[in-house]
C-alpha cells in the first residue's frame, strides 16, 4: 500500500485545481520537495544518509523499512524528482515475472536514451527468492535504481544478495510533534481550525498511532460533517474508529512484543509486563500463544526459585481455555504479574544446557554396571547390579554412590542461587555434598 501522508509546508491553492476538494486530503497535500517531508529528518537532513547521497550525486539502490504511513512512497517519488529519473511504481502483491520483464525492458530503452529509471517496489518482501534474484543484474548494470519499501525486517525477508547491493534505511513512526505539524498543515489547506477541544486534539494525535496517512484520514472524517460545537474527547471517540495497532502475528512486531514481555518479566517489572501483554492482546495475538510463552518464562527464568510459578501458568492457561475471551485473558494477566514479582533463577535452565553439552560430548557411554538391573542370569554374571547400595537402607537415606558413567568424572551442573526456594535447595545440595565427601562416595562405585 502506498504511503500518502506527507504534505507540503505551503497548502495547495484551491485555484490551482478545480477538483481539489474531491481529491483525498493526503493526495492534495503531498509534498513537492524532500524538505517538506516531516518526521524523517534523521534520514533527509543535509548531513543525514539520504541528504549526503543526494548532495554527492551518488544515490544508490535503497530499501526503505518502516511502518505504514511514514512516507516510504512519498520519499521514493521525490528521490526520482531530485535525480531526474523516470519514476516507475509496482507492487509485489500484483506483479509477476511477465510484468517484471516488461518493466526491465522499458528501463533498458530509457537507459539507451540517457535517462535512468527509479523502480519503486512496494511490499518488496512479498517477492519470492527467484523474483528478488531477478533484480540483481539490472541493479548491477545500472538499468534500474531500485527503491524497495517494506514493513518487515529486511534481514528476515530479503535475500542476502539483494541486501548487499542496497542500503537499508529505517523510517520511524511519526512522533506526536510530527503529527501535530501535519494537522496544522491540514488546517491551512482546509481553511479552518479543526473543531476539537485541546484534549480532543491530543486524543486525535494518539488515535493516529504514528501513522500520518491515518491522521489525515481521521481529519477528513471529522470535517466531512462539521459539528456545531468543538468535539470533546468523548464525542470524538464516538465519531471516529480508533486505528488498529500495527501488529503482524507472523512478522517482526510479533517477536518484538513477545520479547518485550519476556524481558519485562525477567526484569521483575509487572507494570511493563502488563503493558506489553495488553499490546499483544489488543493487536489480536492468540492468547494461547501468550499462555505457552508465559509457561516457558516460568521454567526458564524462575525455575526452582519458585516452583509454584509453573503451576500458576498452567492454571492460567487452563482457565483461559475454559472461559475464553475476554474473561480468560485476566488469568493470563495475573500469571504475568506473578511471574514478574517471583524470585528469578535460570540455574536449572543453565544446568540442563550444560548437561546436554556433556551428553553430546560423551556419546554412548553406558551407565555404571552397579546401577543396571539384572533380570537374567547372564546379566548377573556380567556384573549388572553388583555393588548397588539401596539408598533407603543407608544412613540418612543417602548412599553417596556415583551414578555417572565409569569413564567419566563427576560433573556439577546445577548451581542454585540465593533467591526464593532455591535458597533451600542450595542448602540441600551442600548437605548431600558433605555426606558424599564423608563417605568417600566421590568417584566410587561401591
Amino acid at each position: 500500500m502506498a504511503d500518502l501522508f506527507d504534505i507540503p509546508a505551503s497548502p495547495v491553492s484551491p485555484a490551482e485545481s478545480s477538483d481539489s476538494a474531491a481529491r483525498p486530503l493526503a493526495d492534495r497535500l503531498r509534498p513537492s520537495r524532500l524538505a517538506d517531508v516531516v518526521g524523517q529528518e534523521r534520514l533527509l537532513a543535509p548531513d543525514a544518509p539520504l541528504g549526503a547521497m543526494l548532495a554527492a550525486g551518488s544515490l544508490g539502490s535503497l530499501i526503505l523499512w518502516g511502518p505504514p504511513g511514514v512516507g516510504k512512497t512519498t520519499i521514493a517519488r521525490l528521490l526520482a524528482d531530485e535525480t531526474d529519473a523516470a519514476f516507475v511504481q509496482i507492487s509485489a502483491i500484483f506483479t509477476g515475472v511477465p510484468e517484471l520483464r516488461k518493466v526491465f525492458e522499458a528501463a533498458k530503452l530509457r537507459r539507451a536514451n540517457g535517462r535512468r529509471t527509479l523502480l519503486f517496489v512496494d511490499e518488496i518482501h512479498r517477492f519470492n527468492k527467484a523474483q528478488q534474484d531477478g533484480f540483481l543484474p539490472h541493479m548491477e548494470d545500472g538499468t534500474i535504481l531500485l527503491v524497495g519499501a517494506t514493513t518487515e525486517n529486511p534481514s528476515f525477508e530479503l535475500n542476502a544478495a539483494l541486501l548487499s547491493r542496497a542500503q537499508v534505511l529505517v523510517l520511524q513512526r511519526l512522533s506526536p510533534e510530527a503529527l501535530e505539524q501535519l494537522a496544522a498543515r491540514a488546517e491551512a489547506e482546509l481553511g479552518a481550525p479543526l473543531p476539537l477541544t485541546e484534549e480532543a486534539r491530543a486524543a486525535l494525535i494518539e488515535m493516529a498511532d504514528g501513522d500520518g496517512r491515518s491522521l489525515l484520514n481521521l481529519i477528513e472524517q471529522i470535517c466531512a460533517s462539521p459539528p456545531d460545537a468543538p468535539l470533546d474527547t468523548a464525542a470524538l471517540t464516538r465519531r471516529l474508529t480508533r486505528r488498529a495497532a500495527v501488529y503482524d502475528k507472523s512478522g517482526e512486531v510479533h517477536y518484538n512484543l513477545i520479547s518485550a514481555l519476556h524481558k519485562s518479566i525477567r526484569g521483575s517489572d509487572p507494570d511493563a509486563a502488563l503493558y506489553w501483554l495488553a499490546r499483544m492482546l489488543a493487536g489480536g495475538e492468540d492468547p494461547r500463544f501468550i499462555a505457552r510463552r508465559l509457561t516457558r518464562m516460568a521454567v526458564e527464568d524462575i525455575g526452582l526459585a519458585d516452583p509454584q510459578a509453573n503451576a500458576i501458568c498452567l492454571d492460567a492457561w487452563n482457565t483461559y481455555e475454559r472461559l475464553g475471551s475476554p474473561e480468560g485473558e485476566l488469568a493470563l494477566a495475573q500469571a504475568a504479574t506473578y511471574l514478574a514479582l517471583a524470585p528469578k533463577s535460570n540455574a536449572a535452565y543453565t544446568a540442563y544446557k550444560a548437561a546436554m553439552k556433556s551428553a553430546r560430548a560423551t556419546g554412548s557411554e553406558p551407565p555404571p554396571k552397579h546401577i543396571l538391573n539384572a533380570p537374567t542370569k547372564l546379566m548377573k554374571e556380567q556384573g549388572y547390579g553388583a555393588g548397588y547400595q539401596y539408598d533407603h537402607d543407608a544412613e540418612d537415606g543417602f548412599s553417596g554412590q556415583d551414578y555417572f558413567p565409569e569413564s567419566m568424572a563427576r560433573e556439577s551442573f546445577y548451581q542454585p542461587v540465593e533467591r526464593g526456594f532455591e535458597r533451600e535447595l542450595k542448602k540441600r545440595l551442600a548437605y548431600f555434598a558433605r555426606l558424599r565427601a564423608k563417605r568417600g562416595g566421590e568417584g566410587s562405585g561401591a
